[in-house]
């Protein structure tokens, strides 16, 4: 086995990169220039939620590894969806599905962004509309519905 230098991935197209969101979640990214990724996302000392969006080319899949996340959707009638998913559960979302996740104190998830040649960079763009559905919605509530 040898170890493959950071310039030698970058070289091959695959860069990392390290960040603390201001809702205080870390974020630790494996990207390709195909667009695909991988997101290791830790959750801070307060739940959050992050912010809405949707893809136009890529299929996003979220993984549960600790704690609990909200997820919020809104379909093709533009109506809201929202379920809590829990250690081990995962969710797979289409490209152009806008969605949201609301992080559990602590909670850890995966996310593996794919699809073909994504041409669209950064393939991500805003949902205010799920915003105003969903950024008001409290642990309390979210706790209340989660069975």
């Amino acid at each position: 086995m040898k170890v493959i230098s950071l310039e030698e991935a970058k070289s091959l197209g695959v860069e990392t990169a390290y960040h603390l969101m201001d809702n205080g979640e870390k974020r630790f990214r494996l990207i390709n220039n195909d667009g695909s990724s991988y997101i290791r996302t830790e959750g801070s000392e307060k739940g959050a939620w992050q912010n809405s969006h949707y893809h136009q080319a890529l299929n996003e899949v979220y993984v549960v590894q600790q704690g609990w996340i909200a997820y919020a959707e809104l379909d093709e009638q533009n109506q809201l969806s929202l379920r809590i998913l829990k250690k081990n559960d995962s969710v797979m979302v289409p490209p152009l599905r806008p969605h949201n996740i609301y992080m559990s104190s602590l909670a850890v998830t995966h996310v593996v962004k794919f699809g073909g040649d994504c041409e669209i960079k950064p393939d991500w763009f805003a949902s205010p509309q799920l915003d105003l559905l969903t950024k008001h919605i409290s642990e309390i509530d979210l706790i209340s519905n989660k069975g």
